[in-house]
C-alpha cells in the first residue's frame, strides 16, 4: 500500500507540473560565446572548453565519430540509389529487387564457414545445435552482402570516384608520459604507442594480439610502450601488474615473455601460477617471489593508474599512437592507418 501511495503522489505531482502554468523562468540561457574559448558563464564567471571538458575528450570523439559514420553511411545509401537507377537493367525494379538479382545472387554460406567461425569465437561443437547453426548463417549471410554491395559500389564508382566532404573528427592528442615503463622496438622510433592495459581484461589479450600483428609490420618503426590499468572489479589485475613489473627487474624481455604468458592463458594469475609461469620463463624464482609478496611494485601500477586517469583513460586496452588516442582493440587497420600517415611526417 505505501508503494501504491507513493505512485498516485507522483503521478499527481506529474499531472500538476504538466498542468501548472510556469512561473519560473529559465535561467540556463544558450547565447553566442562572447570568445572562442568560452562555453559558459557560471556564477559570474566565464569558464572555458577546455577547463569543462577536460578528461572527457575521448567520450566525445567517440560520439563525434558515431555521428560521422551515421552521415558518411546516408551518403553511400544515397551513392547506391544512383549507382542502381543508372544502370539500365534496374528499369521497373525495385533496389532490394535489383541487388538480390544482380549483386547477391551468388551469396552462400557454407558448413566450413560456420564451423570456422564457431571454432573462432570458441563455441564448443556439442553446443552448435541447428538452431545456432541457423543464427550463425544468417549473421555470416547479412556480413558478406554488405561485402557484396560495397564491392559493386566501388566498381560504380571506379571511372568516377565519389568525393565525400565531411570533415572528419579529429582525434584527441594527450601528452603521456614514457617514462621508465617496459617497451619493446625502436628505442628512437618515429611512432610510440603506449599502451594501458588489464593482464585479466579479455579485451586486452585482443590487444596484445594487436600490438603483435603491429610489431610484426613495423618492426623498429615504431615503440610500444605498456602501462598498467589494473580495472577495481578485476581482483587478480594488480598482482598481475606487480608481477609484470617483478619480471621487468630481471631482464626487459622478460617482462614482455611474461606479459605474452599472462595473457595467453588469464586463468593463471593467481600467486602459485604466477610463480610457475615465472620459473617456465627463466626468472630466478627467489627474487621474483619476493618482488611479488612484497608488492614492490604496486606504487609504480598505481602511478600508471594515476598518469591513465589524468589522460582520459576511463577503459582498458586504450592506445596512444604518438598521444592520439584509440579506444578499445580496434582492427589492426585503424592502427595503420594512423602509423602511416604519422611515418610519412
Amino acid at each position: 500500500m505505501r508503494k501504491l501511495g507513493l505512485a498516485i503522489m507522483l503521478f499527481s505531482l506529474f499531472v500538476y507540473a504538466c498542468t501548472k502554468e510556469a512561473k519560473t523562468q529559465n535561467h540556463f540561457i544558450f547565447k553566442p560565446a562572447p570568445n572562442d574559448s568560452a562555453v559558459a558563464k557560471i556564477l559570474g564567471e566565464e569558464v572555458s572548453y577546455d577547463e569543462v571538458m577536460s578528461g572527457h575528450e575521448g567520450e566525445i570523439y567517440e560520439l563525434e565519430m558515431k555521428l560521422h559514420e551515421l552521415k558518411v553511411s546516408k551518403v553511400k545509401e544515397y551513392a547506391l540509389n544512383q549507382f542502381i537507377q543508372n544502370d539500365k537493367r534496374s528499369k521497373g525494379m525495385s533496389n532490394e529487387e535489383f541487388l538480390d538479382k544482380y549483386v547477391l545472387s551468388e551469396i552462400k554460406i557454407s558448413d566450413s564457414e560456420i564451423n570456422a567461425f564457431a571454432k573462432e569465437r570458441k563455441i564448443p561443437q556439442e553446443n552448435l545445435n541447428a538452431e545456432l547453426k541457423g543464427r550463425i548463417e544468417k549473421f555470416l549471410a547479412i556480413e558478406k552482402k554488405k561485402g557484396a554491395v560495397e564491392e559493386w559500389m566501388q566498381k560504380q564508382a571506379a571511372s568516377k570516384p565519389v568525393e565525400i566532404y565531411l570533415p572528419k573528427p579529429q582525434r584527441p592528442v594527450f601528452d603521456v608520459k614514457v617514462g621508465d615503463s617496459p617497451w619493446m622496438g625502436g628505442a628512437d622510433a618515429k611512432v610510440t604507442i603506449v599502451e594501458f592495459s588489464d593482464f585479466q581484461c579479455p579485451f586486452c589479450a585482443k590487444g596484445a594480439e594487436i600490438i603483435a600483428q603491429l610489431k610484426e609490420k613495423y618492426g623498429k618503426k615504431i615503440k610500444v610502450v605498456f602501462k598498467n590499468f589494473p580495472l577495481p572489479f578485476h581482483t587478480q589485475a594488480k598482482q598481475a601488474a606487480v608481477a609484470g613489473l617483478c619480471a621487468h627487474e630481471q631482464g626487459k624481455e622478460k617482462f614482455w615473455d611474461m606479459h605474452d604468458k599472462m595473457f595467453a592463458d588469464q586463468t593463471k594469475l593467481d600467486r602459485g601460477s604466477l610463480i610457475e609461469t615465472a620459473k617456465s620463463i627463466g626468472l630466478d624464482e627467489t627474487k621474483f617471489t619476493s618482488c611479488l609478496d612484497s608488492n614492490k611494485y604496486l606504487s609504480k601500477v598505481e602511478a600508471d593508474m594515476n598518469h591513465g586517469q589524468e589522460v582520459g583513460v576511463q577503459s582498458t586496452p586504450t592506445f596512444f599512437v604518438n598521444g592520439m588516442l584509440v579506444n578499445g582493440a580496434q582492427p589492426v587497420e585503424v592502427f595503420s592507418e594512423i602509423i602511416d600517415e604519422e611515418l610519412k611526417k
